[in-house]
């Protein structure tokens, strides 16, 4: 495997890399060809600079102790003041099963994600060198596809829009007019179709919201640079094998990377789990009338983190198509040789083994997968998608009922 030293942008955003004398014990030298979603932006230096994180994510528990807190505890002091803690409105502060599942449970779950993406996504571009996947002839064009992926995950003018738009969107259209429960709450009460700030309201409106909107917003935009770099790469010409046992023509690797993404999809479902909470307890609907928006935010899921390896189809496509034509003739030759050879000689040589190794050939091209995930990954990751859904069935059965018709399903 061709061994070239980090790029300069990688410097940037990894110091050690340029200064490796200065990485402590605990922390290894980063590998040539190290891929990370997360290490860059306004955001990942601005928090290096609070000493929230270090070079390679370090002060996990720090950052979601101080992000979570910085988020929910206002919300509580305010709310005291407002005498709406705990009474006082139909929805008071401490009752409301959104506010708690979005900033003590979501938005540590995507702190948290950061860390395990980055650690699972890390080997995956060497993977692809290791495995000579990228020959030395298209190292060139593999290497720009990473560096246009760093580029715009570093991008200032990419999480400026973000923040515009969650501040424009998020806060004074999606919240404001359609997401908020009309009825008095802890954050307000709506008037005229519009919700009116409380003095808590003001804080979840204009600090702790646009602050969870903003980092699953900047999720999907990573997701965006994932599969802007796979996209890339999959137009390379990548030499794949028909035959390779992972059935995907070598690209198996990548289901891993997919699985790297639940503690964003257990955010997800649990954030629309505690909407669809308060609008069970506090607007009187039932769990059944938002089937539609559970199928659609499954399928959104779903599709945001496995859409990126749909990339790989064309090529898959004419490389298992190649296998066929070829491993067909192949076959076709040995099993002629392998008939002559037993119905008439007298002595059977190595036309057997021949015929064998090449009828098992063509089974693993014929076999081979177009989308280099399996069905149970994707079932994987569709449950961890609508586990934190799961307590919202209490609200339609009780606890022993639900537990019977699961014992039922089990033994």
């Amino acid at each position: 495997m061709p061994r070239l030293s980090p790029s300069a942008n990688d410097r940037q955003n990894n110091p050690r890399a340029m200064n490796p004398e200065k990485s402590p014990a605990t922390s290894p030298a980063p590998e040539p060809y190290d891929f990370s979603l997360v290490l860059g932006g306004p955001l990942y230096q601005l928090f290096r600079r609070a000493h929230l994180t270090g070079d390679a994510l370090e002060l996990l528990r720090r950052r979601v102790v101080v992000i979570s807190l910085f988020a929910w505890v206002p919300l509580l002091v305010l709310s005291l003041l407002d005498g709406h803690a705990w009474s006082g409105v139909t929805m008071p502060f401490l009752r409301d099963v959104d506010v708690h599942v979005r900033f003590l449970v979501a938005l540590p779950l995507l702190v948290v994600a950061e860390i395990v993406i980055h650690q699972r996504m890390r080997p995956v571009v060497r993977q692809f060198l290791e495995r000579k996947l990228v020959t030395p002839e298209t190292l060139g064009q593999f290497e720009a596809a990473r560096a246009a992926a760093y580029r715009l995950r570093n991008s200032v003018a990419a999480e400026v829009i973000m923040l515009v738009a969650v501040y424009g969107i998020g806060v004074l259209i999606v919240w404001r007019g359609h997401a908020a429960v009309s009825v008095t709450s802890w954050y307000g009460d709506s008037v005229g179709g519009f919700l009116q700030p409380s003095l808590a309201g003001w804080w979840f409106g204009c600090v702790s919201l646009p602050l969870f909107q903003f980092m699953l917003l900047r999720w999907y935009f990573r997701l965006f640079v994932w599969m802007r770099f796979l996209w890339h790469v999959a137009r390379i010409d990548l030499k794949l094998l028909a035959t390779h046992p992972d059935k995907c023509g070598g690209l198996g690797f990548l289901a891993e990377v997919c699985l790297a993404f639940a503690p964003l999809l257990l955010a997800q479902g649990a954030l629309l789990s505690g909407t669809l909470a308060n609008q069970i307890f506090y607007a009187g609907a039932k769990l059944p009338q938002f089937k539609m928006e559970i199928i659609g935010m499954v399928a959104v899921a779903l599709l945001a983190v496995v859409g990126p390896l749909l990339a790989f189809i064309p090529i898959l496509y004419r490389v298992k198509r190649e296998g066929l034509r070829q491993y067909g003739a192949l076959s076709q030759r040995a099993a002629r040789e392998y008939d002559e050879e037993w119905m008439h000689a007298t002595a059977p040589g190595t036309g057997a083994v021949t015929f064998f190794q090449a009828h098992k050939s063509y089974e693993l091209a014929r076999d081979m997968s177009l989308v280099p995930f399996t069905r149970q990954a994707f079932v994987q990751l569709t449950v961890f998608t609508l586990v934190p859904l799961v307590p919202l069935l209490l609200t339609m059965i009780s606890f022993e009922e639900l537990m019977g018709r699961l014992l039922k399903v089990v033994f």
